[in-house]
């Protein structure tokens, strides 16, 4: 999850249980890990723990007590919550998790509900991977499932669907454009057709997703 949400404070007054869900490296988050670390155990990948480790003014209480590499499931109030682990997408220390009894899923900021996400390539982020983790998560949930995303409304496995088609449409046209030798100057001149326009209208704007998309693509 990227930058701080507008209810951010209340995380200060939420209790969690014994284990907190798994929680990214972004700096926007060390003070509440902190809050939560003295309260209960924060479970992350273990990339989480290395990059918050090597972050200066990391508080002890902020680093991740339960690691995971490949995830793990957590039995709680009844019900198995099972923790994904996904090859770097958004960041290289994602997870989505999975409460199986209450059918809900926690995209976390793998899901951009309706917009471009944001792919944070300083942190091992990959535009591929993050379309690739996508589809992983499309073939093991149900129709039927609930699903948190990082930003936007509650939504369901259709509009995950959409989400990943339209994020897959747009790689392509600036892959297409890339290939063809065009500098990222002129890709994001010429844009992306009419149809995306809403979907640069968050806080990644189109300008932004293809200097992020065109930037991962070279990197790979």
């Amino acid at each position: 999850m990227g930058r701080p949400a507008p209810y951010s404070p209340l995380s200060f007054r939420i209790k969690p249980p014994s284990r907190d869900s798994p929680s990214p490296a972004h700096r926007s988050w060390l003070a509440r890990n902190a809050h939560f670390g003295k309260l209960g155990q924060i479970v992350a990948h273990e990339n989480v723990r290395k990059r918050l480790q090597g972050k200066s003014g990391t508080a002890p209480e902020a680093l991740p007590v339960v690691t995971f590499d490949h995830g793990l499931s957590i039995h709680f109030n009844g019900e198995e919550i099972r923790v994904l682990a996904l090859a770097p997408g958004h960041t290289d220390g994602d997870a989505v998790i999975h409460s199986t009894k209450s059918g809900v899923v926690h995209m976390g900021d793998q899901f951009f509900n309706g917009r471009f996400p944001f792919i944070d390539l300083g942190s091992g982020g990959s535009v591929e991977g993050y379309l690739r983790n996508v589809a992983v998560v499309l073939q093991k949930i149900s129709s039927d499932v609930k699903i948190i995303p990082g930003h936007g409304p509650l939504a369901s496995k259709a509009d995950l669907r959409i989400f990943h088609d339209t994020v897959s449409e747009s790689i392509e046209i600036i892959r297409k454009a890339k290939d063809a030798g065009q500098s990222l100057d002129q890709v994001k001149a010429a844009g992306l057709p009419e149809k995306f326009k809403i979907w640069g209208s968050g806080f990644i704007n189109t300008s932004r997703w293809i200097e992020m998309v065109y930037n991962s693509l070279k990197k790979n």
